[in-house]
């Protein structure tokens, strides 16, 4: 309870000394906002409460300092994203429980070859398709065990459990629903009245970012490698009735997606609302003879706190927006747009990556975007291309073990110490900054 208190106790101290130095430049409600974000940041960073009281601060906070009503603040927290959300993580559940996760890595890790390399792009590819569905929390939780079975030579325990720990975050952009940070920009497109990116399109556009990543970071990973044989015994049994009922309803929801998905001029789509079809694809496996869900069973993995974690990233965004604290940051980084684009392009990519490694990724997008939204609106640049880009960066961070939760979790095992994780992740990070910038000016800007 003592060490509790102390980071209490920091955290209400760094948000007064940000007050402090917020008020001499800025109006007191936006200078309240600037404490309330330390405070929340802080504590989500040093976990000194948990994190879905944390995240549920703004309902307190807010309308106290004259920020936001306390409706204004609470409708965040029934953004429809969130339930975009609810759909895709009732699917990862039952992914889990009936074990095709297990059958997915089994087939994926028979598909390389059994040598130190191709076990750690086996690693990275599994790691990132699991990772595109699931949470890369779960994902890394799932295969570290395999990791730590396979070898026992400590140098391949640390290549392959960073394989595990990278293809999590590297996959988790390939759709909306992978990564917090892709749906706190979702979310803020609806709300600013964007053009929407269909979970189609979304993929389309990310995929050969991955595929990219994925493949250089394997070769980063495994450079050095003696290419010796591994034997691995991991079974590759035939589905059973509930996983194929699971595989059923995912292949059922991707035609749906296809079919939902514009190809503009030729084809509308079917104009359904994607929430509602993640949603309803979620709500199925509870009904019979489905039946795979069980709410009395099920409910405490219903990851609540996330849920809530979105409403304070919402939160945070309108409340920088409605105080004018965007209008007032990006005027004062308006200057920046002068420069040319694609170098304009690699600042925001560097300073969301780096950014990241100290903060949470949903928090500071939560912030960015807002900011970035009206310096890139006053340019007349596209909107949309800028804010995709700091999303994905947000979500790419190799450096260091408190950056995302699978680095953190690696860590934990013991298989992985903080200078070879910084060595091989600032190598990443550089790559990945890089690579986002080429394919945004190749693709990206081409269909957004």
């Amino acid at each position: 309870m003592a060490v509790q208190m102390r980071k209490i106790i920091i955290a209400l101290l760094l948000s007064v000394a940000g007050f402090s130095v917020a008020i001499i430049f800025y109006p007191m409600v936006q200078s309240l906002l600037i404490a309330s974000i330390v405070l929340m940041v802080v504590l989500w960073t040093n976990e000194g409460l948990p994190l879905a009281a944390v995240s549920l601060l703004p309902i307190v906070i807010y309308p106290a300092a004259g920020i936001l009503t306390t409706k204004e603040t609470t409708l965040n927290y029934a953004n429809p994203i969130v339930f975009l959300f609810l759909g895709g993580f009732l699917l990862a559940i039952a992914v889990e429980k009936t074990g095709l996760h297990r059958w997915i890595a089994n087939k994926m890790l028979n598909l390389f070859p059994g040598s130190a390399r191709g076990i750690v792009f086996a690693l990275i590819f599994t790691s990132g398709l699991l990772s595109s569905v699931l949470s890369n929390t779960t994902t890394t939780l799932l295969l570290l065990p395999i990791v730590l079975y396979l070898v026992d030579d400590n140098k391949l325990k640390l290549r392959f459990s960073l394989g595990v720990a990278y293809g999590a975050s590297i996959g988790g952009i390939l759709t909306p629903i992978g990564t917090p940070p892709n749906l706190i920009l979702m979310g803020l497109m609806q709300e600013w009245g964007l053009e929407p990116i269909s979970f189609v399109q979304w993929v389309w556009m990310v995929a050969p970012l991955v595929l990219l990543m994925s493949v250089i970071v394997g070769f980063v990973l495994s450079f050095d490698l003696k290419q010796i044989s591994i034997k691995h015994d991991l079974s590759t049994s035939s589905l059973n009735t509930s996983q194929k009922k699971v595989l059923a309803v995912f292949s059922g929801l991707i035609l749906l997606l296809l079919m939902n998905a514009p190809v503009k001029p030729y084809y509308d789509g079917l104009g359904l609302n994607e929430t509602g079809i993640l949603l309803a694809a979620g709500l199925m496996l509870f009904v019979p003879p489905l039946s795979i869900l069980d709410w009395n069973q099920d409910k405490n993995n219903i990851p609540y706190q996330i849920m809530f974690l979105f409403g304070a990233g919402f939160t945070i965004a309108a409340a920088f927006t409605q105080t004018g604290m965007a209008k007032e940051v990006a005027s004062q980084l308006i200057a920046l747009v002068d420069m040319p684009t694609v170098i304009f392009m690699l600042v925001v990519a560097l300073i969301v990556t780096f950014t990241t490694e100290i903060t949470s990724n949903t928090a500071l997008i939560s912030i960015m975007l807002p900011i970035l939204y009206q310096v890139v609106n006053a340019a007349g640049l596209n909107v949309t291309l800028f804010m995709m880009i700091a999303t994905i960066c947000a979500s790419y961070a190799f450096m260091l073990p408190i950056a995302t939760p699978p680095n953190a979790i690696v860590m934990s095992s013991g298989a992985v110490s903080v200078r070879s994780m910084a060595g091989f992740g600032f190598i990443i990070n550089i790559i990945g900054i890089l690579l986002i910038v080429m394919v945004a000016q190749l693709i990206w800007s081409n269909v957004l």
